[in-house]
């Protein structure tokens, strides 16, 4: 019997995190650094993993990241799921070491042996990372969830954080928009086969190239964009860094089919979440945008800030490990609101 995961699940991918808000609200005030000194990073900046220094050279980066199923078929649920997680060590520079595995089943609806698939499917990713799934922990839930906990490290002299852009920086974004309005469409039973291997492709891509850019000095800072979209990581980017963006609308890569899902109203929750939080931060060539720049994204690409002398080199640095380069805009001055999109 084929078990459909989508199906037994309320929300979808990075498209399930608690709203940036509600996020805000719940780490208010919650800065570990003051009492543990060795902590490079923390969650004072919203980063994508915290960064424990070793010994003054040497750190190390841990992260755990874990969602509802964003696609139907259990093994490309885990390896999606699994590349989403490493990504994280990935964003900080840091280059992986080991994974272990974060799984809620619901055994009285799906037999455990779709659960094995999940966990065959994430092992497969961690493979291609380089590292071993090495055990975990389980637990019966009322909706299928799988994540990972990944440990890394990273030169301390190396670090990428999500802050540090200077006025002047080129923003680059490896991967295209539109996750979430084609795995809404999924939901819908909308959703044509092509697109959502289209999708599948992009997600199970892990984001290795963030582990070679962490060597590169011009880099001045790093993210990895998935549930708060776009819109939102950049908008980490900004806050943390005490600068302002723009964006150019048309450079922005996205999927064939985004156009095709918006028209047919396959909006996910999360993109209104999302605008409702952070939207006045924004000024829009047009007020549709934001159902691309809030869109949700799950194992989404990489948003890198780069020293503008080294536009051409960097994209060449892309261009060589088989990314398309697409220099989506640029860093500003601080000015309100803070982000300005252009056509």
């Amino acid at each position: 019997m084929q078990y459909k995961l989508t199906e037994f699940s309320h929300g979808a991918g990075c498209g399930c995190k608690l709203s940036p808000g509600v996020l805000s609200e719940i780490l208010e005030s919650w800065d570990d650094r003051l009492q543990f000194p060795n902590l490079l990073v923390g969650n004072e900046s919203k980063d994508d993993a915290a960064v424990v220094d070793l010994d003054g050279q040497t750190a190390i980066v841990s992260t755990t990241d874990f969602f509802m199923p964003i696609v139907d078929d259990p093994e490309d649920f885990g390896g999606i799921a699994a590349a989403n997680a490493i990504s994280d060590i990935y964003a900080m520079g840091g280059t992986p070491l080991v994974a272990i595995a974060i799984l809620g089943w619901p055994v009285d609806k799906i037999p455990p042996k779709v659960a094995g698939k999940v966990l065959a499917g994430a092992r497969k990713t961690c493979l291609n990372a380089g590292i071993a799934l090495a055990g975990g922990h389980s637990i019966d839930a009322p909706e299928p969830i799988f994540g990972l906990a990944v440990t890394g490290k990273v030169a301390v002299n190396k670090i990428k954080k999500n802050i540090g852009c200077q006025p002047g920086d080129v923003l680059f974004l490896t991967k295209p928009l539109g996750i979430g309005l084609v795995t809404t469409a999924q939901k819908r039973n909308i959703a044509i086969k092509e697109d959502l291997d289209i999708a599948r492709k992009s997600m199970l891509e892990i984001n290795k190239i963030g582990q070679q850019a962490g060597d590169l000095d011009y880099v001045h800072a790093m993210t990895d964009v998935t549930g708060f979209g776009l819109a939102g990581h950049l908008l980490e980017l900004c806050e943390g860094s005490g600068v302002s963006a723009s964006l150019q609308f048309s450079e922005i890569p996205m999927f064939p089919f985004v156009g095709k899902y918006i028209e047919a109203g396959c909006i996910p929750g999360g993109t209104k979440r999302n605008w409702d939080t952070y939207g006045h931060n924004f000024s829009l060539p047009n007020p549709d945008t934001f159902k691309i720049l809030a869109d949700p994204q799950t194992s989404g690409g990489l948003l890198i800030a780069v020293d503008p002398g080294k536009r051409s080199e960097f994209s060449q640095f892309l261009t060589i490990n088989n990314i398309e380069s697409h220099c989506i805009g640029t860093i500003d001055e601080e000015r309100f609101p803070r982000v300005k999109v252009v056509d």
